[in-house]
């Protein structure tokens, strides 16, 4: 089931809420991405020390990143913390919400485009994705690097992909990771220079996954400078060890030397 479908939380998620209202025990906090359902953030669960003035760490209207300790969906009590969320977490949290609001944000704006109902299609489109992609954000950041090609993926109308591609191309830059490293090869033969150029030719020929991009140029022979451009470091450090791995065998087996230094 996907976020945008589900009325209640689950123990131990983390949620991003608005704090509606302070009392002397505690917040009410809206649960942003839960319809506006509230929860209680109790005062023993604000800070890890003694809590004098609630004021003092919350304030109505604030964004907070909580964590779930209980649900009872039958009274629709939902009890939250603040203090068993760690700073990296709060982090994390709150660059997913903004990634989601965003992407509610152009699918809102490529309904209208349609035409369409744009609260039914926002709501539609991100199940979709949400089901598909692993958050409805990657599932458009798809749509940017792809186009139009993703609606028999996720089987959408093509009319919905083209108005979505048009929006998201325009609000989402693809992302783009690079790293970077120092390949040095030597060998005394006397055809030493092209064996050299052959095996960095054969560096950019590595298997790579799709949308990686290899550079390598001389910072002073023999050194070489290798740059490899990806949209995650996952696939950037993966081609990266492709490559050293590819250059140090071949450089060997031809009676040279190599090293890779970061």
């Amino acid at each position: 089931m996907s976020q945008s479908e589900k009325s209640f939380p689950e123990v131990g998620e983390l949620v991003v809420g608005t704090v509606a209202r302070i009392t002397d025990y505690g917040a009410y906090v809206s649960l942003d991405e839960y319809g506006g359902v509230e929860g209680l953030l109790h005062i023993s669960e604000i800070s890890s020390g003694w809590v004098k003035n609630i004021d003092d760490y919350v304030h109505e209207k604030q964004k907070l990143v909580l964590k779930v300790l209980r649900v009872d969906k039958e009274k629709g009590h939902i009890d939250l913390s603040l203090r068993r969320v760690s700073k990296k977490e709060k982090q994390e949290k709150m660059a997913e919400w903004k990634k989601r609001k965003k992407a509610e944000s152009i699918l809102e704006v490529a309904g209208q485009k349609l035409g369409l109902e744009p609260k039914k299609f926002v709501a539609d489109v991100m199940s979709i994705l949400e089901d598909k992609f692993e958050t409805a954000y990657a599932g458009l950041e798809e749509f940017v690097e792809r186009g139009e090609d993703v609606a028999g993926k996720i089987k959408i109308p093509k009319e919905w992909a083209k108005a979505i591609v048009e929006v998201a191309q325009q609000k989402i830059k693809p992302p783009r990771v690079k790293i970077k490293g120092i390949l040095q090869l030597t060998t005394t033969a006397p055809d030493g220079i092209d064996i050299i150029k052959k095996v960095l030719i054969g560096c950019k020929s590595v298997k790579k996954p799709r949308k990686v991009k290899i550079d390598i140029y001389t910072v002073g022979a023999p050194k070489y400078m290798v740059e490899v451009t990806a949209k995650n470091y996952k696939d950037a450090e993966k081609t990266m060890q492709e490559i050293v791995s590819y250059a140090l065998k071949e450089i060997k087996e031809a009676g040279g030397e190599g090293e890779f230094k970061r």
